[in-house]
């Protein structure tokens, strides 16, 4: 993927917005064969430090979903998802924890 492309992506995924961060993490993995493998792992860990502190479900559940993608790609390890051990499983539905704790364990 172009760095201009990449940027335009990173920018989607950090913004504001719950609804845009959403839109983006559905998109990362319509791209998932265009990344480099720096440019897999860093958007994973961006990914992930958005997933530790989003609020809104339905972003959290996209987001997790695109880093189970990413993660796909062989140039995820678990230290670019080290930041989804803030997460408090407890506070999530079952099927966003089953998705945290696949990543962890990967």
């Amino acid at each position: 993927m172009r760095s201009h492309e990449f940027i335009g992506m990173v920018r989607m995924v950090l913004d504001a917005d719950a609804q845009a961060r959403e839109r983006a993490a559905d998109e990362a993995t319509d791209h998932l064969n265009a990344y480099t493998p720096a440019q897999a792992s860093a958007l994973a860990t961006l990914l992930a430090s958005v997933a530790a502190g989003e609020e809104e479900q339905g972003a959290l559940e996209a987001e997790l979903h695109a880093l189970l993608e990413l993660a796909s790609t062989g140039h995820v390890s678990l230290g670019h998802l080290s930041p989804l051990r803030e997460v408090h499983l407890a506070e999530l539905p079952p099927q966003l924890r089953a998705y945290v704790s696949d990543l962890l364990e990967s």
